[in-house]
């Protein structure tokens, strides 16, 4: 009997290392990752416990057969489909190197998805948080009725999680990419 757990977890799109991690961690315990759903549902199914390698790669929809096909004949198993990202999974047992244990052939790889997420999700973020969550927390600052005061709590709560975001994934990225770049 297949036994599923709902789990909620929030990671942002900087911290796709610790969720390969955690889901790595969850898998040794016994519950392999079978689907996530919009914010942040991830669904397990128990499983015999296992030491299986997670890696996440952000191609936002841009992925041809022939990039399944890859992965696939390295061993791959792609599983998953989130909000442009890809989950992959291999048992450890199947790795020989720690390459292996790694989609990415080279940090000039994992330098492009950074500079991908950025373009893709961290420049949307502060477009809409300049032209539309911080015009309008400055104008129901200075507005003095009712229904503004309601606005501003709500554009104060937009824009300190936005500001946090923005700054969170800016600088994480930046240092994945700067990690990287030393490396490579």
């Amino acid at each position: 009997m297949n036994s599923k757990k709902w789990i909620i977890r929030f990671f942002t799109v900087a911290d796709y290392e610790e969720e390969e991690i955690w889901l790595r961690e969850k898998h040794k315990n016994g519950w392999k990752l079978v689907k996530t759903f919009p914010p942040c549902f991830y669904v397990f199914e128990s499983c015999t416990p296992e030491d299986v390698v997670y890696r996440l790669d952000y191609k936002n929809n841009t992925e041809s057969s022939d990039y399944f096909q890859m992965f696939a004949d390295y061993g791959w198993e792609c599983f998953n489909r989130y909000l442009g990202w890809l989950y992959f999974r291999k048992p450890v047992s199947e790795t020989d190197t720690e390459q292996d244990a790694e989609i990415f052939s080279d940090d000039v790889s994992r330098i492009d998805m950074a500079d991908h997420i950025v373009k893709t999700r961290l420049l949307p973020l502060v477009i809409i948080f300049f032209c539309c969550v911080l015009p309008n927390f400055i104008i129901c600052i200075n507005e003095s009725d009712p229904f503004a005061d309601f606005l501003t709590i709500v554009f104060a709560v937009l824009f300190f999680l936005y500001l946090y975001l923005i700054f969170h994934c800016g600088s994480k990225l930046r240092r994945l990419r700067e990690k990287y770049s030393k490396r490579s």
